[in-house]
């Protein structure tokens, strides 16, 4: 099992900047990807940026070149530093953890309870 801890998310004004934190502990795969989704009231959960354990990234078109996704291996934490917020941003973002490898993740796939982010215009 893993738990994840979320940090990070409030209210701040159109073109302002918030950092994501999110902390996994449990039984950590060496191999593994975490990453941040979003979802907005009356639409789907989205990817919003992803990162690997050998630090390969992959971002959403919405949020390529304001966001950046980064990760300390050490501390089993995954960050999202959010440049250039847009109204449009607003959403409860969710922490990701899945085991990573050539079959999938195999089922070991646990998020976190989300936190919110709101983009006042």
């Amino acid at each position: 099992q893993v738990q994840l801890v979320e940090s990070g998310g409030g209210l701040v004004q159109a073109g302002g900047s918030l950092r994501l934190s999110c902390a996994a502990s449990g039984t950590i795969f060496s191999v593994n990807r975490m990453g941040w989704y979003r979802q907005a009231p009356g639409k789907q959960r989205e990817l919003v940026a992803a990162i690997i354990s050998g630090g390969s990234t992959n971002y959403a078109d919405s949020v390529k070149g304001r966001f950046t996704i980064s990760r300390d291996n050490a501390k089993n934490t995954v960050y999202l530093q959010m440049n250039s917020l847009k109204p449009e941003d607003t959403a409860v973002y969710y922490c990701r953890y899945e085991k990573f490898g050539p079959w999938g993740n195999q089922g070991y796939d646990f998020w976190g309870q989300g936190t919110q982010v709101t983009v006042s215009s």
